[in-house]
């Protein structure tokens, strides 16, 4: 396979059996584009890993991976993408959706992931200059374009549980305390300290920003 320019692999154990061994040579970057932490099953990751030191080892690989905001879709994903991050991945979390799942190792192979799919997913091999540093290229763009994990975490809209998300309505509607909080079936005292709650979660400093921030989430609420 070495000598073959382009190859399509089906199934993960063609690509550890006849792959895997490309891994070892990693020496400069890493490279990762996935829907998913777990796109690649623990035998393929395994098999990856097998060769690379830790990047903060002195001449290790720079390991960047990029995701899509559906790798954390609980506590439990945001503390693997830590632990990942910790042992010296550079990790990002790209909004757009990302195209087909791919690496790129040292500017030099490439391997894009087909569609999840029935029967054994297909895995193309491809060591052609001019294409791998294309592939390069475009994950890399949305990578250096993309906000590092912290930072996603940070800036990513509170969840809101269905009271939040009606008060937020009338923040966003611009109704007066006691018209809101007889809109809503609450008391005005109660209203008010949801609202003051509101304000704190979402980092407003007064009642214009809250609705200000309430129609910037309006796609969330």
């Amino acid at each position: 396979m070495d000598d073959e320019p382009i190859v399509t692999l089906h199934g993960e154990r063609a690509l550890i059996d006849r792959a895997g061994h490309l891994f070892a040579g990693a020496r400069h970057e890493f490279l990762v584009a996935a829907a998913d932490p777990l796109t690649w099953s623990a035998g393929v990751r395994t098999a990856f890993a097998a060769g690379l030191r830790p990047t903060t080892e002195p001449g290790g690989p720079a390991l960047r991976k990029l995701y899509s905001p559906e790798a954390l879709p609980d506590a439990r994903a945001e503390r693997r993408l830590a632990r990942m991050a910790a042992g010296g991945a550079d990790i990002r979390i790209c909004t757009a959706p990302l195209g087909q799942e791919t690496i790129v190792l040292d500017r030099r192979i490439a391997i894009l992931a087909g569609a999840p799919g029935h029967g054994r997913r297909t895995h193309t091999v491809i060591r052609t200059p001019d294409v791998v540093a294309g592939l390069r290229s475009l994950v890399h763009a949305a990578w250096a374009s993309s906000p590092g994990l912290d930072d996603h975490l940070r800036r990513r809209p509170p969840a809101l549980g269905a009271d939040a998300r009606r008060i937020l309505r009338t923040l966003a509607a611009g109704h007066t305390d006691e018209v809101a909080a007889r809109q809503l079936g609450m008391s005005l005292r109660t209203y008010r300290r949801r609202v003051a709650e509101l304000m704190e979660a979402l980092g407003a400093t007064s009642r214009f920003q809250a609705g200000l921030r309430a129609r910037e989430l309006e796609g969330h609420v």
